[in-house]
């Protein structure tokens, strides 16, 4: 009898991410790590590499709920633990989730007509018999190219409030799509969590993906 793969849990309360790892044959256990991402990124200070920016807030997430996991009453024998952030980066800066509408609409009018890139940290942690035993992280990063938009379309689009709560102040599979010229890379990791990279950090801590697909 063959071993039972390692239960996933998506530290993320994106629904987005969770879309794309269900569309891509899984069913992982959501844990909201509730990390201070400011103070995380106030600790590493203003000189740090957004690829490291990005991966350390993934990593900060990711032991946050393997923290979580393991103090809780019904922590897995084996699992996985996938954290995730992105951030947009234009003329060297990073900004995040907007929050509000006026920087939203701020965001767009800064970005209309420009390209940029999306950058995603992403942190795998293996916890096995109560423990973290094995971590990957990397991040990656795609070219989106934003259209033209007028103010009208901009003030619509931030009016339905979908800006607000994503990275970058836009999405790829909901509204922002059609606001959305090209990408150049990989369109999972714009929507929140790369699958090819995570395939590969997987494979670091010592899981084949293809062992995690729900084919019932």
């Amino acid at each position: 009898m063959s071993p039972q793969p390692p239960v996933v849990v998506l530290g993320s309360a994106s629904p987005a991410r969770l879309r794309v790892l269900r569309a891509a044959g899984l069913d992982p256990r959501v844990m909201v790590s509730h990390v201070d991402e400011d103070a995380v990124v106030a600790e590493l200070g203003p000189d740090t590499a957004p690829s490291t920016v990005v991966t350390r807030l993934a990593e900060a997430k990711a032991d946050a709920v393997a923290r979580m996991l393991v103090d809780s009453t019904d922590v897995p024998p084996d699992a996985v633990v996938i954290g995730c952030d992105s951030m947009l980066l234009l003329d060297g800066r990073l900004s995040g989730k907007p929050h509000t509408a006026d920087v939203a609409r701020a965001h767009w009018r800064s970005v209309r007509g420009r390209s940029a890139e999306l950058m995603t940290g992403h942190c795998v942690l293996r916890v096995s018999a109560g423990s973290v035993t094995a971590r990957a992280r990397e991040s990656s990063s795609t070219v989106v190219r934003f259209s033209d938009a007028d103010d009208a379309t901009i003030d619509a689009y931030v009016a339905s409030a979908e800006p607000l709560e994503v990275a970058g102040g836009f999405t790829l599979d909901g509204l922002g799509g059609w606001l959305i010229d090209g990408i150049d890379g990989d369109p999972s990791s714009v929507i929140g969590i790369g699958l090819p990279l995570v395939r590969r950090l997987l494979g670091e801590v010592g899981v084949a993906v293809a062992d995690l697909w729900s084919t019932g």
